[in-house]
């Protein structure tokens, strides 16, 4: 199946596979949930715990021949070389998904970098490789290892040269970050669509962990929500799920080119918050 990017929004959903057999069964359950929202594609995230590929192909296949829904896997150079690549491409094609995130991916002390250095470095090799429509990601506040925004808009400009069909941004939490990352980009002549990525957070520790692998800021709105609500679970997560809503309501409003929901495999999370978008986004949709 070929990702449909003429619409005006897009709503999408990312996955991550189980670390083995054993939570196969509940992922799948998930993706059951999940294809009740009738998301424009669900991405699968590179392996889980260093796991790599194996698993990520099994649901990204699953997305495809049980739901009919688009699949994208991930692909990441961390940990990948160019032939470990070119048996990924191979089993990816012959399960018919056509659809590849590259990525750098985070290093590990067991998912060094090889042969790819750099995420264009993968996108070049799978272009080469022929048969795959290609995205990747970019980053509102500018990726964790970035010296400054210029830098990041001059690899998104690269990216987009080598015929990406769209960005999926890092999580973020003050969309004014993202009104002006795609401000940088209309200036430097990328045309190329961008969906924002968003994550509810539900819990305090989960802000404390995203925080600290990715770099992401805290506004002061959802500073003083977390430190309002941290003590009561169910009010912290009612408390989250409200900031995501107004959030993606806010990027809707403006125009933006979809929202990809970083679901943790919740389907109650991600069923909660489409919910309270579907309107907007099928009237958003209906003036295409």
């Amino acid at each position: 199946m070929v990702l449909d990017l003429s619409k005006r929004a897009l709503f999408s959903i990312e996955v991550f596979p189980p670390k083995d057999s054993v939570g196969f069964d509940d992922v799948l359950g998930a993706l059951g949930e999940f294809s009740k929202l009738c998301p424009d594609y669900i991405s699968v995230t590179y392996g889980a715990g260093g796991s790599g590929s194996h698993y990520t192909l099994d649901v990204a296949s699953a997305i495809l021949s049980q739901y009919r829904i688009t699949p994208i896997a991930h692909l990441t150079c961390a940990g990948s070389t160019k032939d470990s690549v070119k048996e990924v491409l191979d089993r990816l094609r012959s399960k018919n998904i056509s659809h590849i995130l590259a990525l750098r991916g985070d290093l590990k002390e067991d998912r060094e970098l090889s042969d790819f250095k750099y995420a264009t470095d993968l996108i070049e090799f799978i272009n080469a490789y022929g048969g795959f429509k290609v995205c990747a990601a970019c980053y509102p506040e500018g990726h964790i290892e970035s010296p400054n925004i210029k830098r990041d808009i001059e690899v998104m400009r690269r990216k987009a040269d080598l015929g990406i069909t769209h960005f999926i941004s890092q999580l973020f939490f003050d969309n004014d970050d993202f009104y002006r990352m795609l401000d940088y980009c209309e200036v430097a002549g990328i045309a190329v669509p961008i969906e924002a990525g968003i994550m509810p957070i539900t819990n305090a520790k989960q802000i404390v962990r995203i925080v600290g692998l990715c770099g992401a800021k805290l506004p002061p709105k959802l500073t003083r929500l977390i430190g309002r609500y941290q003590n009561n679970p169910v009010a912290m997560r009612q408390a989250g799920l409200n900031y995501a809503i107004e959030q993606i309501s806010d990027l809707l409003t403006a125009g933006v080119k979809g929202v990809h929901l970083y679901s943790m495999n919740n389907p109650a999370t991600a069923g909660h918050i489409y919910s309270n978008i579907a309107s907007l986004i099928d009237e958003i949709n209906a003036a295409n």
